[in-house]
């Protein structure tokens, strides 16, 4: 038979193993009600995204997860699939990588060590 003492240390760790999974288990859904990251991008030449030819100008680029999007205005005028890779600095400032073809490689985001590098 187990003493008082044992029986709430037990009762104790029984609390903290619950407590835990509960916490994994809410950790692994918040991914799913994230929200997708948007930022203002400036193209000061043509560039491709995707297939579509920009223009140089102003750009709303949103990303939600690997899918993403450039919109002028309200039209999105450029889609393509790409995924984030960490670097080991942060970026000092916005950029946009271009190929030699003129098509987007990467978007490098100010104060971040992300990056969006696009598949096409």
């Amino acid at each position: 038979m187990l003493s008082e003492r044992e029986q709430v240390t037990r009762m104790k760790v029984n609390s903290i193993q619950r407590t835990a999974a509960l916490f994994v288990a809410l950790a692994m859904t918040v991914p799913a009600f994230a929200k997708p990251f948007t930022q203002t991008i400036n193209l000061t030449q043509g560039a491709k995204v995707g297939k579509a030819s920009l223009q140089a100008g102003e750009y709303r680029l949103s990303i939600d997860g690997n899918k993403a999007s450039v919109q002028k205005g309200k039209n999105i005028v450029a889609e393509s699939e790409g995924r984030w890779e960490d670097r080991e600095q942060k970026s000092q400032y916005t950029a946009i990588l271009l190929g030699a073809d003129g098509q987007v490689r990467e978007v490098r985001f100010a104060g971040q060590k992300r990056v969006f590098v696009f598949a096409e």
